[in-house]
């Protein structure tokens, strides 16, 4: 095949591979077997995740190869390393859960300085589990050089009894086998066959929700995210995506073309429409900060309001990632958004077209299952919506796909924890009643530290039954596979004096998801009070070491939780030195 010739002259390679001064730089790579050819030739970075923490991550390690090969045939000489992954899954309910949010920087840095410290030109970056996708769309955009992002697939649903399961079902259960409703050897046997295969939760949880994101928000290829982890058909897409970046390369199409407010927009159209993870509403913030874009917590929840909610998936619904895959994908959703003028077509895409261009070419259709028509969905407006009010001054957030109207009006009396556990517990011992409002806080970024997920709390909550007959609100987060009415991301946080600190067991709380209100039936007088006698934020026991660093840098949550200033004021871009 005829090689492409790339000018190296403006590229940063240029530092580690060209002139005399560089010899000592080229005899390394002469030592791992490069060619004189091979090094005179652009270096893209091969980012993965991989790890044997969890089946999310397993397979990356492979389809990195296959990327490789793609650069190669674009004329590309491929230089593949590994970032850190912490994987929810294995996190949730314990201790190591603070370790997650705190894990998305940490990929996004460790990126940033691997390509930093080598001088790469562009990258392509696999990941499979929920943080791991931000952070590397992150180092993209932050970095700003030619970027394809690709992921590595949905796990195979489970069957048990004659249903498919994943690892929600085994969460519920749990609640169920505290409740007496099923028996060891039910919970052991359904276990042991909800996970079959490499590959991330199969519902609409965040790895899919921030996997569907990566096509809407143009750093992935059109489809590139539906087939499953152990679907050969991935190997394909991530050739591809080693041949694409080879191409925004040579037409020096960056990160923040791509990434841009409009396709920000495209993204939470897309998670609203599929009643993605309440994830997102932290997520896409943060990928916006890094390329210095003003698009927060309430830009996110203002696209959900008016989103028409028609994509039938897990937890809310009842598809898988892969159900979803076999009926045109992420492509096909974006084609029914289109009808409803919710798309805006001139956006970039990481195949050099835009994203009218490529809808264009897709030929599937809304198949009234998974994909309902946009004209006749699920529910008129998205699954996720935000909520505003006395109790959360800087919003809140909550999924409601799979809930009737009015399951989506709630009004009961507090019953305050201080943390996951002490509400873990009551929920385990069945000491909470009927109608209350379950408030967790210190769980949120700084006073966690880390911003845990409460799935452990809410599956058991479900698995009891009373996932309708409780709300929960807390400062810290849900997962994508939460299910019940769940007030996430509740801001300010509660070590940051936000109103949740100040809430009193017996406070009425008012939740409203159809008219976006989060509130408590106390006074300005009454709160300001409370506040003026509110002794501090709670000391933890995470007062050195990475989540100590973590809590001390990290913003507020509306704004993403991020720990570094942004595009905004950066003083130079990393391509351009």
């Amino acid at each position: 095949m005829l090689k492409k010739k790339f000018d190296k002259t403006h590229l940063p390679s240029r530092h580690v591979t060209e002139g005399p001064a560089r010899a000592p730089h080229r005899s390394y790579y002469y030592a791992m077997g490069i060619s004189e050819e091979e090094i005179a030739q652009p270096f893209i970075g091969v980012a993965t995740c991989w790890n044997e923490a969890a089946p999310c991550n397993i397979a990356l390690n492979r389809q990195a190869q296959a990327v490789k090969l793609g650069v190669k045939e674009g004329s590309g000489t491929p230089r593949e390393f590994t970032t850190i992954t912490v994987t929810d899954g294995i996190a949730m309910g314990h201790e190591g859960m603070r370790s997650s949010l705190a894990s998305r920087e940490a990929i996004a840095d460790t990126v940033e300085l691997t390509m930093r410290g080598h001088c790469y030109d562009a990258i392509v970056g696999l990941a499979g589990c929920d943080k791991s996708l931000p952070g590397m769309m992150m180092a993209m955009v932050r970095l700003n050089v030619p970027s394809v992002f690709i992921y590595g697939g949905s796990i195979m649903p489970g069957r048990f009894q004659g249903r498919d399961v994943t690892v929600q079902d085994v969460f519920e259960a749990v609640g169920r086998h505290q409740a007496g409703a099923n028996s060891d050897e039910e919970l052991r046997a359904l276990e042991k066959v909800a996970c079959p295969s490499a590959g991330a939760c199969g519902g609409q949880f965040t790895a899919n929700t921030m996997a569907c994101v990566s096509e809407a928000i143009g750093l992935a290829l059109l489809n590139s995210s539906g087939a499953p982890a152990p679907y050969e058909s991935r190997d394909a897409y991530a050739t591809a995506s080693g041949l694409a970046v080879m191409e925004l390369l040579e037409r020096n199409i960056r990160a923040r073309d791509v990434v841009t407010r409009k396709s920000l927009e495209n993204a939470a159209r897309v998670v609203a429409c599929t009643g993605g993870s309440t994830n997102a509403g932290l997520h896409l913030p943060a990928i916006a900060h890094e390329a210095g874009i003003d698009f927060d917590l309430d830009d996110v929840c203002d696209i959900f309001r008016d989103t028409p909610y028609f994509v039938d998936l897990k937890p809310g619904g009842q598809y898988v990632a892969k159900d979803l895959y076999e009926v045109g994908g992420v492509p096909v959703v974006m084609k029914e958004l289109r009808k409803a003028g919710l798309i805006h077509e001139d956006c970039i895409t990481a195949n050099g077209i835009t994203i009218g261009e490529a809808l264009d070419t897709v030929e599937g259709h809304a198949d009234g299952r998974v994909i309902f028509p946009v004209d006749k969905p699920i529910t008129e407006t998205g699954g996720v919506v935000g909520l505003k009010g006395n109790l959360a001054p800087d919003s809140a957030i909550v999924k409601v796909a799979g809930m009737s109207e009015d399951e989506q009006v709630f009004t009961g009396p507090a019953r305050v924890f201080e943390c996951e556990e002490d509400a873990f517990e009551a929920v385990k011992a069945r000491t909470y009643k009927e109608g209350e409002v379950l408030v967790i806080r210190n769980e949120g970024p700084a006073g966690g530290p880390g911003m845990r997920e409460m799935l452990a709390t809410t599956a058991a909550l479900s698995g009891q039954g009373m996932g309708k007959k409780v709300a929960l609100i807390t400062d810290g987060r849900f997962s994508g596979a939460t299910r019940g009415f769940c007030v996430g991301h509740v801001g300010p946080e509660s070590a940051h004096g936000g109103p949740i600190a100040l809430l009193e067991d017996g406070d009425v709380i008012t939740i409203d998801a159809i008219k976006g209100e989060l509130s408590v039936a106390l006074s300005n007088e009454e709160l300001a009070a409370r506040k003026a006698n509110w002794t501090g934020a709670r000391e933890t026991i995470y007062q050195s070491g990475a989540l100590w660093k973590y809590a001390q840098l990290v913003g507020s949550t509306r704004l993403g939780a991020v720990t570094h200033p942004g595009a905004k004021k950066e003083a130079h871009v990393y391509a351009d030195l």
